[in-house]
């Protein structure tokens, strides 16, 4: 029997649901933790960027208006579909950090997990950061948590799918729009979350995600107006300076990155990253006159 001949993957970029090249043409190697050649990923542009947030933009209505519940079945979906391609991701997690088999298998397996438990926030999240406010008059007073609207995240550099998955999932989770761009180093599993996207049930334009430079694609997602938030999880501290600074521009809300150094993606999470951008609407109501004998409703 002679032997097959090697079908390598394509990697292409996910935007609005569907997987283009770069507008560029452009492509960079990817190696492993050893140097050996995996694949050639997109070279996202300026442009790439641009679309995404359009993109991002026309699906926030959307998703932002669908139920908390229905947020979080769909969430559901795509840990169930991470689940059912467990041995693609722990070969690609094992290939982009170096990792062995194993302990690429347990990187994958708190992925999962962390994506289940952003998805059960979906319709919590509001009973924590919400509720009603006391007030000396005769009023109701209501705080209710809203998404933010467009955000741009920056995919941490050395965690591939885990801290992926860490930054990417409470964003969608509150009903914003992301565009991710992926680790500059190891984009591998992060453009092959776009395949799991594509078939779990999440509408077209909700994570959009780019690869390529970090600091090329970031700087116009900076000072993009339509963007309306930044993680900076993946850029170092210069970097993070010179994004910050742009992002002022349209008063972005901007969650700033932890040092190297202090990040642990394995860590039990809390709900900060989830509530770093919601904007929280406050609604006051007359309860109406108060009669003679004191009553109201």
């Amino acid at each position: 029997m002679s032997e097959r001949l090697s079908v390598f993957k394509t990697y292409k970029l996910y935007v609005g649901g569907k997987f283009p090249r770069s507008e560029s043409g452009r492509v960079y190697e990817v190696t492993d933790a050893k140097g050996k050649w995996l694949a050639n990923a997109p070279l996202s542009s300026r442009k790439d960027a641009r679309d995404a947030v359009v993109a991002a933009r026309k699906a926030f209505g959307g998703w932002s208006g669908a139920t908390a519940y229905n947020r979080g079945q769909i969430l559901y979906r795509v840990a169930e579909m991470l689940e059912g391609r467990r041995d693609q991701y722990v070969a690609e997690v094992a290939d982009a950090e170096g990792l062995s088999k194993s302990k690429a298998a347990a990187q994958v397996d708190a992925a999962i997990d962390r994506w289940v438990w952003y998805a059960g926030w979906t319709d919590k999240i509001a009973q924590v950061v919400g509720g009603g406010n006391p007030v000396a008059g005769p009023f109701f007073n209501l705080s209710s948590p809203e998404p933010t609207g467009v955000v741009a995240v920056l995919a941490p550099q050395e965690s591939s799918l885990l801290g992926l998955v860490s930054v990417v999932a409470p964003v969608v989770a509150t009903g914003n729009t992301a565009v991710v761009v992926a680790s500059e180093k190891s984009p591998l599993p992060a453009l092959a979350l776009g395949e799991v996207l594509a078939t779990s049930d999440v509408p077209g334009g909700v994570v959009n995600i780019l690869s390529g430079r970090t600091a090329e694609i970031a700087a116009p997602l900076a000072a993009h107006q339509d963007v309306n938030g930044i993680d900076l999880a993946g850029a170092d501290e210069t970097l993070a300076t010179e994004l910050e600074i742009a992002a002022a521009d349209n008063l972005k809300r901007v969650l700033r990155p932890q040092p190297v150094d202090n990040t642990d993606w394995s860590a039990t999470p809390g709900t900060d990253r989830m509530t770093a951008f919601l904007e929280t609407k406050t609604v006051w109501h007359p309860t109406g006159a108060l009669g003679a004998s004191g009553s109201s409703y």
